[in-house]
């Protein structure tokens, strides 16, 4: 992810102006993470220090997630519906 990117995905989730902390944009730049690196494992099944990575990413985003639904279930809701997490 070049920082053009990264500075577009920080626009779209951020808060308020200048927030690059909050849970929503760090899920977001985690969700864009996982998403190239299941490229990247479809590529190349057998790359397993990609797929531990992977895994801790998933993992990280799964307890930030739960954090954000036990504090505000609102906004859960509306993160999960903007980057299609669940069905």
């Amino acid at each position: 992810m070049d920082k053009g990117e990264k500075t577009d995905i920080i626009n779209k989730f951020e808060l308020h102006e200048g927030d690059t902390g909050s849970t929503e944009v760090q899920v977001a730049l985690l969700t864009e993470r996982i998403n190239q690196l299941t490229g990247h494992m479809t590529a190349n099944r057998h790359d397993y220090s990609s797929q531990r990575g992977l895994l801790k990413l998933v993992g990280q985003r799964r307890r930030l997630l739960t954090y954000l639904s036990k504090q505000d279930v609102g906004r859960y809701h509306s993160l999960i519906a903007k980057l299609g997490l669940r069905k």
